[in-house]
């Protein structure tokens, strides 16, 4: 049968999911996609491991930094790849083969003792599996919800920015727990976890039946629905060259800010290693609520007016930064707090604007195509700042890096971020 058993058709078209009606069932699939992109979304507690691994590796800034730079880029780059596969091979066995490689990157993460090797499991094998997998319940997610798009994509993607709410808390406390090389058995034990959580969900992350829509919508009548060359006429596409622009610009700051939020915290503030982790924490919430918030003010004011929001809390946010000093709790507290939130904000914005400017039908290559924008962002934003700490003592002047780039992002954003009909 081409119908997963989760949902089944009568002959009367009645199309059901987990037992109930499709547009009710529908519904169980978000909290199962928060699931998935929760267990993904690991990376963003990083800076738990950092202290711990530059110590007992004995490296600086930089070098702690490049794991996670080189997994947010293999991410990117193999969003495209998967995008093309999920139709050949179906959703479900993609999601299966991507939880075991990163599960296996995560184990032998735990096992190697250098740098270079946690850039290639952590960095490269990790990073795979977390690529190959997340986009896979965005694209099931906007299929099952062609009249809420923005809301289903938004809350989906909550999941991956809210992980170090539970996952950095946790960390911290299994790191402590087993000494100078906590991370070691730490990055183990998340790797065989969150492998059988993913795959135990698998199974369901499926498609609706060809033609199916909710009762009573129509879909809007779009030129860029009727087109046939797909990606390409998206890389014909001024819009495409914007919006993967602005998502550069608007991910730059915001990955550099989650790598080095707790060593920003404990240096530059004061603040120890746990109250830092704690802080951590309160940023991944804000990671999380700019994803649904966004995503609603892209489709509702369009994705112009939510990239230049996003910005204009960036530059607030760094120019807060900038006259932090030691102690300057609340500044800390309340900037990066921006800056999650409008980091957030962009794995909304990006598939949401991804969704309203091309072809739906498209979505999952094409998107995987823009996200190579996260990829890009996460590459100069985090050598960025990894270089600015070790030249300069601390990572105070990567501020007036985000805030020129915000400026350019706005410029970009009135210009480039619209349909071109």
């Amino acid at each position: 049968m081409s119908i997963n058993k989760n949902f089944d058709s009568s002959l009367s078209g009645d199309v059901r999911l987990f037992g109930l009606p499709a547009e009710q069932g529908r519904w169980l699939l978000i909290p199962l996609g928060i699931t998935i992109l929760l267990c993904l979304g690991t990376a963003y507690s990083w800076s738990i491991f950092r202290s711990t691994i530059e110590k007992s590796l004995q490296v600086g800034a930089t070098e702690s930094l490049l794991p996670f730079t080189i997994l947010l880029v293999v991410f990117s780059i193999l969003m495209p790849i998967t995008g093309s596969y999920i139709e050949r091979f179906g959703s479900r066995l993609v999601t299966a083969v991507g939880a075991i490689i990163m599960g296996i990157g995560y184990t032998a993460s735990g096992l190697v003792n250098s740098i270079p090797l946690l850039t290639i499991t952590y960095g490269i094998i990790a990073g795979a599996g977390v690529g190959i997998v997340y986009g896979i319940p965005l694209a099931v997610n906007a299929r099952w919800f062609p009249d809420k798009k923005g809301l289903a994509v938004g809350a989906t993607v909550i999941g991956f920015g809210l992980s170090p709410l539970v996952t950095a808390p946790l960390a911290k406390n299994l790191i402590a727990a087993n000494g100078d090389r906590g991370w070691q058995p730490t990055l183990i034990a998340f790797g065989i976890a969150f492998t059988l959580i993913i795959l135990a969900i698998a199974p369901v992350m499926k498609y609706p039946p060809s033609g199916w829509q909710p009762a009573g919508w129509q879909p809007p009548i779009k030129l860029s629905e009727t087109e046939s060359d797909g990606s390409n006429a998206l890389l014909k596409s001024l819009s495409f060259y914007g919006l993967w622009l602005c998502f550069t610009v608007g991910t730059f700051g915001g990955l550099a800010a989650i790598g080095i939020a707790s060593p920003v915290g404990t240096e530059i503030i004061g603040l120890d290693k746990n109250t830092a982790a704690n802080a951590v924490s309160l940023f991944a919430i804000f990671n999380g609520l700019g994803r649904p918030l966004f995503g609603w003010i892209a489709d509702r004011f369009q994705p112009k007016n939510a990239a230049i929001v996003s910005y204009v809390l960036i530059m607030i946010a760094s120019i807060m930064m900038l006259s932090a000093t030691k102690g300057a709790i609340a500044t800390y507290l309340i900037a990066f707090s921006l800056i999650y939130l409008a980091f957030g904000g962009w794995l909304a914005i990006g598939p949401t604007s991804t969704l309203i400017l091309f072809r739906t039908q498209d979505y999952a290559k094409n998107y995987g195509i823009v996200f190579t924008a996260f990829g890009m962002g996460a590459l100069l934003g985090t050598l960025i700042a990894g270089n600015i700490r070790d030249i300069f003592g601390n990572y105070l002047p990567f501020f007036n890096v985000t805030i020129g780039l915000s400026v350019l992002g706005i410029i970009l954003a009135v210009f480039l971020l619209k349909r071109q009909d």
